[in-house]
């Protein structure tokens, strides 16, 4: 009878809820007594401290983790280049960088603005094959930017005949018709658009500059007779003028300039029908005299010299 009524016992009754104990005397339908002795004591299905039902793994509702604080990179930060300026005291505090940390381009070596360029030069005709002027010349510049100036120019003017002149009279028995340029002045504005520099044998660079120059003056010409037993006359002359140069810096206050200038102007040669009783004086030749326009251009090189001989910066690198 023990061994028919113990599987008895292990089966819930009927009229007990799933989930419940079945002699749980508060719950009704069963044994108000546990079984005392010799026999172990038997948990239902789903027995557990709480009073639910059987806890499926899956369903377990672990919660959500707490928030963590991002993990402190200060030390990773301050293992790194200690000059960097950007990453303060504290996690991820960042702070600007300024202008002053940061080099990019070389300053310009020599600065014009606000300067005065004093630059004589000398100079030489190249498009005359008959006659060939050697000039002496300066130039007082004042440079309002760094790439805007405005100068008076003065050049004097010494004429010497080239071998074709000599040439021309003998084979063809007639003298070839000349002037000679005496002196000529100008005012002149200078643009600088280009500004580079080079490697000198690897040793040392050498900054330059590209200049373009345009100007209006006058001048003064004279016509070199054919025959010395009439005299000669001077024209005065409205000279315009355009030009490029390059510029090479050698020290704070020294530079060596060469370049190109085209001096523009109507000038008068002497009369081809003068002679005994036609066109003897000067005014007379003068007012008979025969007009062309001339291109009279000129390579000169020179050295400038710059006042202050120092500058400054005032503006970030």
């Amino acid at each position: 009878m023990a061994l028919a009524a113990q599987p008895a016992l292990a089966q819930p009754k009927k009229g007990a809820p799933a989930g419940k104990k079945a002699g749980d005397p508060k719950k009704g339908g069963g044994d108000k007594s546990a079984p005392k002795g010799g026999g172990d004591e038997i948990e239902m299905e789903g027995d557990d401290k709480s009073g639910g039902g059987q806890v499926d793994p899956n369903e377990i509702d672990m919660g959500a983790p707490e928030d963590k604080p991002p993990a402190d990179l200060t030390a990773d930060l301050n293992a790194a280049d200690p000059n960097a300026g950007v990453v303060k005291a504290g996690p991820l505090k960042r702070t600007p960088l300024s202008w002053k940390d940061i080099l990019v381009v070389v300053r310009k070596p020599f600065l014009k603005s606000r300067r005065t360029e004093l630059y004589p030069f000398a100079g030489t005709t190249m498009n005359d094959n008959m006659i060939r002027h050697y000039a002496l010349g300066g130039e007082l510049a004042y440079y309002l930017t760094d790439v805007l100036a405005v100068g008076v120019e003065g050049i004097y003017y010494q004429a010497g005949f080239r071998e074709p002149f000599d040439l021309v009279a003998r084979q063809a028995r007639r003298l070839p018709t000349v002037n000679q340029y005496n002196w000529s002045a100008a005012l002149n504005f200078h643009y600088v658009p280009v500004y580079g520099k080079f490697a000198l044998l690897d040793r040392r660079l050498v900054t330059w500059e590209i200049a373009f120059t345009a100007g209006i003056g006058a001048g003064q010409s004279e016509v070199i007779p054919r025959d010395t037993k009439f005299p000669g006359f001077t024209n005065l002359l409205i000279q315009p003028n355009i030009g490029a140069s390059m510029r090479f810096f050698i020290t704070k206050w020294l530079t060596v300039n060469a370049g190109m200038r085209d001096y523009i102007f109507y000038d008068k040669f002497e009369p081809t029908d003068r002679a005994v009783g036609m066109n003897e004086t000067a005014a007379e030749a003068k007012a008979e005299a025969d007009g062309a326009l001339i291109n009279n251009v000129m390579f000169q090189i020179g050295v400038s010299f710059w006042l202050p001989t120092s500058f400054e910066y005032t503006t970030f690198r």
